[in-house]
């Protein structure tokens, strides 16, 4: 696998409440988590890491013949993990009262992955056929664009475009969306928070990854263009392309 990963406080907040891990040593199959955390006094970024980090621990020995519906399972189970993780330290800490993260997550091998997520952090998958979305926003603007009450214009502006209906670590327990996907040799997986969705379209997002450069290049691209749109928010991007040689090491932040 070649992965790619770049992560930005933005232009206006203070603090990179976003969290990363990209783990490419997993008995064959690589771990790509994206976390963006809320919540005051900096609790946030104590939540994404603590997400984060609790689910990188779960998943640190995975066989090497597990299989599709079982992987499936291990990833759920460490994202319940997380959740009580996240929960247990804000009820242990008042100050961190009501603190959350999305996430989105993904195990990958060499013929598919699956995933989880919670909250509005995207996963998505770039092959011959384009850039689709495999993952649905656990946010209030996405219930009312389905309902039909507003539209994706309408959305992108909508004053509560940020608030969630579903989060990690509010609740003891949490309902957590699950899938999996077949990609092939050339593909590219991209997880991000919202502070890179809500920025750079679609267009730009598949204009990016044609470019003949490295992938690290179009991850870089792609969060400078999020940058120039305002970078309002943190801004995080994970990118794992299907390569035949294989890539060691990890990196989390």
């Amino acid at each position: 696998m070649e992965i790619a990963m770049k992560s930005h406080v933005g232009r206006v907040r203070q603090v990179n409440e976003d969290y990363f891990a990209c783990i490419a040593d997993l008995n064959g199959r690589v771990l790509a988590v994206v976390a963006d955390g809320m919540g005051g006094h900096q609790a946030g970024d104590i939540a994404s890491r603590l997400a984060v980090e609790r689910i990188v621990k779960e998943l640190r020995h995975l066989d090497s013949e597990l299989s599709g519906e079982d992987a499936r399972e291990r990833l759920m189970h460490a994202l319940l993990m997380a959740n009580e993780e996240v929960y247990r330290y804000a009820q242990e800490h008042p100050e961190c009262s009501g603190m959350g993260t999305t996430i989105v997550a993904a195990l990958l091998g060499e013929t598919g992955g699956v995933t989880a997520h919670i909250g509005d952090s995207r996963l998505y998958h770039f092959n011959a056929d384009g850039l689709q979305l495999k993952t649905e926003d656990h946010s209030l603007v996405h219930e009312l664009m389905k309902s039909g009450q507003i539209t994706a214009e309408e959305a992108s502006v909508h004053p509560q475009r940020n608030v969630l209906m579903r989060a990690l670590g509010t609740e003891p327990d949490v309902r957590i969306d699950l899938g999996q996907f077949n990609w092939s040799e050339g593909d590219v997986v991209l997880l991000c928070s919202d502070g890179l969705s809500n920025k750079v379209h679609h267009s730009v997002m598949v204009e990016w990854l044609k470019r003949p450069v490295s992938l690290q290049a179009q991850v870089d691209g792609l969060v400078e263009h999020a940058l120039e749109a305002g970078g309002e928010d943190n801004i995080t991007l994970v990118a794992v392309r299907n390569r035949p040689k294989p890539v060691t090491g990890q990196r989390e932040g």
